[in-house]
């Protein structure tokens, strides 16, 4: 079963993150500076049993109630409180026990360590799966992350279902993850080892963008992405000519969005305000917004600046009253860079 599978591999198999045999599970190590400042104040054996393919900080989130999917050891749990204050919370949930006892054994330490009163995280033992099971309550977290770990599941429809339940109105989901450029077949997604590495569950990305929407998050955003490589010969040879990419998306729980971006000849000024954002606002892959300068978007964007916790930091030019077809730049191909290093964002354009 590949629930028990994925248990042992976490939870046995592998002690440290140096016993991984990919990239797949690695952050790379041009992060934020303000990142790595979060994450010196994290416990060595928290940050030892880390597993995670990307970064999960989001902007704009003082006060804020989150919830971390398979947080293991709780590294981004404990990165992210920082962040909320003493004032949000963070919650994560994993199914391996041997991970969730080492998060749990650092709470007060991390509490005391971040000058709080008292703890602001808690973690649940529970599937992703089965998030309604768990006793939280529809519609009472503003943000959802995860990081490198829904490609685990057997079930990934139900996970993204569950999030959005979960989610407020007007509340996002922003995870890592590792995608394919195409479908793969049963021998490499029954591999054990690939399974646990974080390839055999990969998701074809346009398989991905369709999950997404079944689950009611109909503009998934691309903010981020990088090409995998797969040192251990064995296991390339069983890939074949896949591509694996590490990618960040932002799924938004906002009802009125289309299903294409839509020109009603609108524009945005990002006010600046937001704490490691002061002059540049990153919404995605394709929208980098300078601070003060008047940005076209698309009617879907619009709305996941003013309809949500951003709105406090822009200006809105334009309105609904308008349409003027397709908003230019949308694109069809495969969102990922293909070369060895991410390109970067483009300012403007939608994806």
């Amino acid at each position: 079963m590949t629930i028990d599978i994925v248990k042992d591999y976490y939870g046995k198999t592998l002690n440290s993150s140096a016993d991984l045999k990919t990239e797949a599970c690695c952050t790379p190590d041009d992060m934020p500076g303000y990142v790595k400042r979060l994450l010196a104040n994290v416990h060595d054996e928290v940050l030892a049993k880390y597993y995670g393919c990307g970064l999960v900080t989001p902007l704009a989130l003082e006060g804020m109630r989150i919830l971390d999917l398979g947080s293991g050891s709780g590294r981004d749990v404990y990165a992210l409180a920082q962040l909320v204050g003493p004032k949000g919370e963070v919650v994560g949930i994993d199914m391996t026990a041997e991970q969730i006892s080492v998060a749990r054994a650092h709470i007060d330490w991390h509490a005391e360590k971040f000058g709080f009163k008292k703890p602001n995280v808690r973690f649940l033992d529970g599937y992703i799966e089965k998030l309604g099971e768990l006793g939280l309550k529809n519609s009472s977290f503003d943000i959802i992350v995860s990081n490198c770990v829904i490609n685990l599941s057997p079930d990934k429809l139900a996970v993204l279902r569950g999030a959005y339940n979960l989610l407020k109105p007007g509340g996002e989901m922003y995870f890592a993850d590792v995608y394919a450029d195409r479908r793969l077949p049963d021998d490499v997604r029954n591999d054990p080892v690939l399974l646990g590495e974080c390839l055999g569950g990969a998701l074809y990305w346009n398989d991905f963008h369709g999950l997404a929407k079944q689950a009611g998050f109909l503009d998934p955003r691309l903010v981020s992405d990088r090409p995998l490589g797969v040192t251990d010969e064995a296991l390339a040879a069983k890939l074949g000519q896949a591509k694996f990419f590490s990618a960040t998306y932002r799924l938004f729980k906002l009802d009125a969005l289309e299903p294409m971006c839509e020109d009603y000849g609108q524009a945005v000024v990002y006010k600046g305000g937001i704490p490691n954002s002061e002059d540049v606002f990153i919404l995605d892959k394709h929208h980098v917004i300078e601070r003060g300068k008047v940005f076209p978007v698309c009617g879907n964007t619009w709305k996941m600046l003013a309809d949500t916790r951003f709105a406090p930091y822009f200006e809105f030019i334009g309105d609904f009253s308008r349409h003027y077809g397709i908003f230019a730049g949308c694109g069809t191909t495969i969102p990922y860079d293909t070369g060895t290093a991410n390109g970067g964002a483009a300012a403007g354009g939608c994806c």
